[in-house]
């Protein structure tokens, strides 16, 4: 869950009223503790019992949410799980001891979750057994709005006038046992949603999108247990490749990352704590052929990394190694290039994507949302890079459809870039 990085102004430990417009002359109160108390962690399943019992007999939404460990371990699993309803109050769940968990997704799936940012907790909140059947997502509604900081500190801050700790978003949630102070963070990451969601909800009607919400909320909960997108060669997405010149050099980019990413596999920690990305570079455009050599590299210094210096020589070995036919080749493309080389390939295109963005930058003004939150830049660059042959509302309108857009996306940006696209 995202939360805005800002000083608070005050502290007070008081316990938050009801929804509704704070008094702008306030102060913020700084939150520092949960009102019913921080939670003991739910790790066995005569408390998950309990707890699930207490969740059927709540009433409403529930407040859902999820802590990773990013940054420190290879997967995204969740570590910590957070649920909060009228009438059950706040339950900390560590998942560790229990795989999946089928009774509680029994009790609260049929119920309207809110999350803060749901396309970051929804796939390990999955791997879980937990999905929603509908949600409301506070971040995507105050995008939708219109609202310039959207991160769930600020909204609380501006719109119940509450400010919430911040201490330990990027932790290694894999810690055990979480601290204190760390579960109090959690806890109050739950605590407001339920007021958070009932106030945007207003806002959304008195702008008249509550429909264009429920729209996006359902796409949301229809993805939910998708797969994730397994990209083709991921290698390169080694940060600082782009600096990296010629088939022999990339091949060691992509030997190195390999022997990498099979060793944060195995070890279960993310990838840049074995060996970072600026290292690889360093080490592909060196080409060092000993440990002295190789360790003299900035990213080399460390003594886990040195410990697996012949682990790296040996990739560089095999990349040197290989035959000229099984050097890395130049992907197919996927798409339209990228925008700044339009202008050389297709200059015709170049004006058609210029229109299109102009048109969707004013209707998103107009209508008070980021523009990428009226149609995704992709579904833009794709049409105005292959229109349809029949240049005519219907057909524009099933192109973005086929991209993805819901329909009042479509509605709202169809007529507009049907004309842009038609425009010489």
């Amino acid at each position: 869950m995202s939360r805005d990085r800002r000083t608070p102004t005050r502290r007070r430990d008081e316990e938050p009223d009801s929804p509704g417009k704070p008094d702008t002359q306030k102060e913020p109160v700084l939150l520092t503790a949960p009102r019913d108390g921080t939670p003991e962690p739910i790790a066995d399943r005569v408390e998950l019992e309990r707890a699930v019992e207490r969740f059927a007999q709540g009433t409403g939404p529930v407040a859902v949410d999820a802590e990773r460990a990013s940054g420190y371990r290879y997967t995204h699993r969740a570590y910590l799980v957070q649920l909060r309803r009228a009438g059950a109050g706040t339950v900390l769940i560590d998942p560790l001891p229990f795989g999946q968990l089928p009774e509680l997704d029994e009790v609260i799936s049929p119920a309207e979750w809110i999350l803060h940012a749901a396309s970051q907790d929804l796939p390990c909140l999955t791997e879980l057994g937990l999905r929603p059947t509908h949600l409301f997502d506070t971040e995507l509604a105050a995008r939708l709005c219109g609202f310039e900081r959207v991160g769930l500190a600020a909204l609380t801050e501006s719109l119940l006038g509450y400010t919430l700790e911040k201490h330990h978003s990027a932790a290694d949630w894999s810690t055990r046992p979480l601290p204190s102070s760390w579960l109090t963070y959690a806890a109050l990451d739950v605590e407001l949603l339920l007021q958070l969601r009932d106030t945007l909800a207003e806002e959304l009607a008195k702008q008249g999108k509550t429909d264009w919400a429920a729209q996006e909320f359902a796409a949301l909960v229809a993805s939910a247990g998708d797969p994730p997108r397994v990209r083709a060669d991921p290698w390169r997405r080694t940060s600082g490749i782009h600096r990296v010149r010629g088939a022999r050099a990339l091949a060691r980019v992509r030997a190195l990352w390999t022997a990498r990413d099979e060793i944060a596999q195995r070890r279960d920690a993310s990838p840049g704590r074995v060996l970072a990305d600026a290292a690889i570079i360093a080490a592909a455009e060196a080409d060092p052929r000993d440990e002295r050599t190789l360790l003299a590299l900035a990213g080399f210094g460390g003594r886990s990394v040195r410990r697996l210096a012949p682990t790296w020589l040996s990739a560089l070995s095999d990349a040197r190694a290989l035959g000229e036919k099984d050097l890395p080749t130049t992907p197919p493309s996927e798409g339209p290039p990228p925008p700044h080389r339009w202008a050389e390939r297709d200059p015709v295109a170049a004006a058609r994507l210029a229109r299109c963005r102009e048109l969707v930058t004013g209707l998103a003004g107009a209508h008070q949302l980021p523009p990428e939150n009226l149609i995704t830049p992709d579904s833009v660059r794709r049409l105005a890079w292959s229109p349809p042959e029949d240049l005519g509302e219907e057909s524009v309108a099933a192109v973005l459809a086929g991209y993805g857009a819901r329909p009042w996306q479509v509605a709202l940006v169809t007529p507009g870039l049907t004309n842009a696209l038609k425009i010489p």
